[in-house]
């Protein structure tokens, strides 16, 4: 009979834990695990828009290597696009027929590289040397307004 006094009071001394404190951590940790998710989707988003941005950048560098390739294009690069197989076929080009080709380049590799993109130039002739400004454009889900990409370059044509 002492044995079990014993045994029964050792047994009300010892406690776990009670069901509120279990739902208490329950909540808590669900809590942590909803922040860790939201920071999984911020992640997610920021690496594709560093993506994009990367596209973008890629694509107006190749776009400025291409008009300094070809100086004497000119307002050209601002006139509509044309596949003249300047480039691939072998075609003897003059700058305008290859400012087309390039612009038909641009605007495919924008399309195919970036959500909605768009490659548009703007040829300034009153400054010296002559400026071109390569803006490229894109959509991104959730932005306001779409992003873009713009550098200022010039050029001068040697045959001028």
């Amino acid at each position: 009979m002492i044995l079990r006094n014993s045994q029964s009071r050792n047994f009300r001394r010892r406690s776990g834990f009670s069901l509120v404190e279990v739902l208490i951590a329950l909540v808590i940790m669900s809590i942590g695990m909803l922040g860790i998710a939201g920071l999984y989707v911020e992640s997610m988003q920021a690496g594709r828009t560093s993506s994009f941005r990367h596209n973008a950048v890629t694509l107006a560098s190749d776009v400025a290597d291409r008009i300094r390739a070809n100086p004497a294009g000119g307002v050209d690069y601002q006139g509509a696009r044309g596949n003249n197989n300047c480039v691939l076929g072998n075609v003897d080009c003059n700058p305008s027929q290859m400012a087309a080709n390039d612009i038909d380049l641009w605007k495919t590799q924008a399309t195919g590289t970036l959500p909605t993109g768009d490659v548009t130039i703007t040829y300034d002739n009153t400054v010296f040397p002559p400026e071109y400004t390569i803006v490229v454009s894109w959509s991104e889900a959730g932005a306001t307004t779409p992003p873009t990409y713009t550098i200022v370059i010039p050029v001068l044509d040697p045959t001028s």
